[in-house]
């Protein structure tokens, strides 16, 4: 009793322990931001209607209650369960998936209903992580298991008479009428596992102890487990013809190696390896052999018969948006990309957008991948750190891949553009990490309220 009575009178003037960090009982920074949001995306999906229909969309009201009901479900379950997080994460994130459900709503209604109701489900997975999880420190104890269940998601879709391929890659897993991708959520599950070794071994990995000549070079035994997870995980993603995500985990690896140790070492011994493996794994999987030719000449008579196409009708569409854009409702793109809703989702933002419209969606992911950053630079613990650091990457190297493969600057890899392509495995786990970072800015938030009231009660 005395104790908590003393941390009550040792409180500085004015504060209130159910505020969060800004202040504020009510997050009224991200409800305006969610109501922003919101409004921008109903009068792009309005706009959208009159400029291909020319009229009002049907059952406006009914996306209009379902937009706001689900964006202030998850709105009021942060505020109960994660009070003093991150108040822009979620609204960037509805943005970002407001312009692409737009754009997926207009050349494919039907992906459209599918894409709401994956929208919903992503909503109670935000609510459910964030009542059932209430320390994300929790989860490094669970570091084999962790990967083992990244491990068995990734081989799930091996199994026969449960995998199915789609488009030449075998990632897709079938359960009577739901198909998913498992491996959208086992790149979450690698990058924690990732975050706890690396966390628990950093002087390991960072100190060289081992004497070779003159020099001194850091322990390989430290390196084997997870140059182990790795490789298996691109050797699965290689067998089941997949060039985008190997790309990501072997970017995520890298970048959480250099992030763990600071060694630029590592970076160039990355770069070596990626030089390398392209080149073995050109020369071993066709779609990756496919991918690099239509990267090196598209215009290539077999290329353009196939994805080379694809990329042209594409670059055709962005050229056509030009700097404002054709207008919402008025782009021709869907009428000849192919897989305009998923994989060339960019192009079709950018003909109907135009420019500015690129720059809008650039600057989004920018302030979602900044604000990332930052939640993992402010977190105490290394694992804590690493794992958001980690996940904020995910998202922006994912992001990163498949613009870059539109536009010719990497290979197209068919990667989803996060939360604004088609596809419920996506939009479910973009929203989990959504999730996690938000209740690590929440234990954030607490640390530095709870240092605060223990350096006044010390200094009383």
């Amino acid at each position: 009793m005395a104790s908590n009575l003393d941390l009550s009178r040792a409180q500085p003037r004015g504060t209130n322990p159910s505020r969060d960090a800004q202040g504020s009982t009510f997050r009224s920074v991200e409800l305006g931001l969610l109501a922003l949001s919101t409004l921008i995306v109903c009068s792009m999906y309005v706009l959208a209607s009159l400029g291909a229909k020319g009229r009002m969309p049907d059952r406006l009201w009914l996306f209009l209650t379902v937009v706001v009901a689900i964006s202030l479900g998850m709105h009021v379950a942060i505020t109960k369960f994660a009070p003093r997080s991150s108040q822009i994460l979620l609204p960037l994130a509805t943005l970002l998936n407001g312009i692409g459900y737009v754009e997926i709503s207009r050349w494919n209604p039907a992906h459209a209903e599918y894409q709401a109701l994956w929208f919903f489900v992503s909503a109670l997975g935000v609510v459910a992580f964030l009542a059932f999880v209430r320390r994300i420190r929790d989860l490094d104890r669970y570091r084999y298991l962790t990967l083992l269940s990244a491990v068995a998601l990734m081989l799930a879709p091996l199994v026969p008479g449960v995998g199915e391929s789609v488009n030449g890659a075998r990632l897709w897993i079938k359960l009577g009428p739901i198909s998913f991708q498992p491996v959208e959520i086992a790149k979450i599950l690698l990058a924690l596992f990732f975050a706890s070794y690396l966390s628990s071994n950093r002087e390991m990995l960072t100190v060289p102890t081992n004497h070779l000549g003159s020099r001194t070079w850091v322990s390989p035994r430290a390196l084997l487990p997870l140059l182990g997870a790795w490789i298996f995980a691109l050797l699965v993603l290689g067998v089941e013809n997949d060039i985008g995500f190997a790309m990501l985990l072997f970017a995520l690896f890298i970048s959480m190696l250099w992030l763990a140790t600071g060694k630029r070492s590592y970076i160039i011994m990355g770069i070596t390896l990626f030089i390398g493996g392209g080149a073995i794994a050109s020369q071993l999987f066709h779609q990756i052999h496919s991918r690099i030719s239509i990267w090196f000449d598209p215009w290539n008579a077999v290329n353009f018969a196939g994805a080379g196409r694809q990329l042209a009708m594409g670059w055709f569409s962005l050229a056509a948006g030009g700097i404002t854009g054709t207008g919402l409702g008025l782009g021709q793109s869907g009428q000849s990309v192919t897989f305009i809703t998923s994989d060339m989702i960019f192009a079709a933002i950018g003909e109907e957008l135009g420019f500015i419209g690129i720059i809008v969606v650039l600057c989004a992911f920018a302030m979602f991948i900044g604000e990332g950053f930052r939640i993992a630079q402010r977190s105490n613990s290394d694992y804590v750190r690493l794992a958001a650091a980690g996940l904020t990457a995910i998202v922006g190297f994912q992001a990163f891949f498949i613009m870059a493969g539109v536009l010719r600057i990497l290979p197209f890899t068919g990667i989803t553009l996060p939360f604004m392509a088609y596809g419920g495995s996506s939009l479910v786990s973009n929203y989990l990490i959504v999730a996690i970072l938000l209740r690590i800015s929440d234990e954030n938030a607490r640390e530095v309220q709870g240092g605060e009231v223990r350096a006044a009660v010390f200094k009383r």
